[in-house]
């Protein structure tokens, strides 16, 4: 079955170098740091035509999935104040929790289904990404969707 999915989430690392720089020379733009795009794309070090072809197709997630649902599947320890000190991370990032699935640990491990709805005063989305991943005793974190 084909996936006709219009946008994908990719993580940084995988993400091919020249579209990396095309977002950096966005970013350039649109903090005022150069006024051309002739400046963006000479200190960035890419081709005009590289920067218009990619440029629209590149952005930061927290530019477009304000108002959206998250939701996240979480491996974590099972220690007490763990799933409290995750919903402190979305708590002071700014995003709310809709919904929290934690299934009976085996193994001294739990599955965690946690859906957040990212609201305009939400901080940068990465920033919560980042935050939940890191977190001591979170063993791995996926976004199941984004709705």
């Amino acid at each position: 079955m084909e996936n006709d999915s219009k946008y994908y989430m990719v993580k940084k690392k995988a993400l091919p170098e020249i579209l990396l720089k095309v977002a950096q020379a966005n970013a350039l733009l649109n903090r005022g740091e150069v006024k051309t795009i002739r400046e963006a794309i000479d200190q960035v070090g890419i081709s005009r035509s590289s920067y218009y072809k990619y440029k629209d197709d590149i952005f930061p997630i927290h530019e477009k999935i304000q108002g959206k649902t998250i939701t996240f599947l979480m491996e974590m320890e099972d220690r007490p104040g763990l799933l409290s000190r995750v919903l402190k991370i979305v708590a002071d990032c700014k995003a709310n929790v809709l919904s929290i699935h934690q299934s009976i640990p085996v193994n001294h491990m739990a599955l965690v289904t946690l859906s957040v709805m990212i609201l305009p005063i939400t901080d940068d989305i990465t920033e919560l990404f980042d935050k939940m991943e890191n977190a001591d005793g979170i063993n791995n974190l996926k976004i199941i969707s984004e709705e």
